[in-house]
C-alpha cells in the first residue's frame, strides 16, 4: 500500500494528519474536484531535474511552474521537467504520478511555491491516485526543509505540469 512508507514516517514525528479517500484521480486538479477541495488548497508534485539530479517543485493544483522562475531560485545552470521514465523508479511505493512532496523519503531537493507557506493545512498526494494526506503547514516544513520561492504562475490546465 502507497501510504504506508508515508504514514510510518509521520506517525514516528508524531504528526497529526488526516487521510482523504477520494475517487480514482490522475490530474492535480481531478483529484481536487473529486475530494471536494479548491485547487488552491490541494499541493502538487512536479518532479524536475536540476543540473541532473532529481528534485521536487510543490504548488498549488491551480498553477503551473515557472520553470525559469524556478531556475533562478535554484541558481541552477539547467532545469526542466522530468519525464515519467526518468523518475518513476524513485518511487517504488508510489502509483506513478502520485507522489507525496517528501523529497526527503527519496533523497531529492524540494522546493515549496511562497503562496503554499501562507495556508495553515497542506494537502497532496499520498502515494496513490486515490489518496490524499492533510496536515499542518508547519509540521510538513518542520519534517522536509524545503527551499521556498516564488514559482508558481497562471492557471494549469489538465495536461500542463
Amino acid at each position: 500500500m502507497p501510504l504506508t512508507k508515508l504514514r510510518a514516517f509521520l506517525d514516528s514525528h508524531h504528526i497529526p494528519y488526516t487521510v482523504i479517500s477520494h475517487s480514482v484521480a490522475y490530474t492535480a486538479q481531478g483529484i481536487a474536484a473529486t475530494a471536494h477541495i479548491s485547487g488552491k488548497e490541494l499541493a502538487k508534485t512536479v518532479v524536475l531535474k536540476i543540473d541532473g539530479k532529481l528534485a521536487m517543485a510543490v504548488l498549488p493544483a491551480s498553477t503551473l511552474v515557472d520553470l525559469p522562475s524556478l531556475k533562478n531560485a535554484a541558481g541552477a545552470r539547467e532545469l526542466s521537467l522530468a519525464n515519467e521514465l526518468e523518475f518513476k523508479d524513485n518511487f517504488p511505493d508510489c502509483e506513478t504520478g502520485a507522489m507525496p512532496p517528501f523529497g526527503n523519503l527519496y533523497d531529492m531537493a524540494v522546493f515549496v511555491d511562497e503562496s503554499l507557506t501562507r495556508d495553515k493545512e497542506i494537502a497532496f498526494n499520498a502515494g496513490s491516485h486515490r489518496e490524499l494526506v492533510r496536515l499542518a503547514y508547519a509540521d510538513f516544513a518542520r519534517l522536509v526543509n524545503p527551499k521556498i520561492a516564488n514559482f508558481a504562475a497562471g492557471r494549469s490546465s489538465t495536461h500542463a505540469a
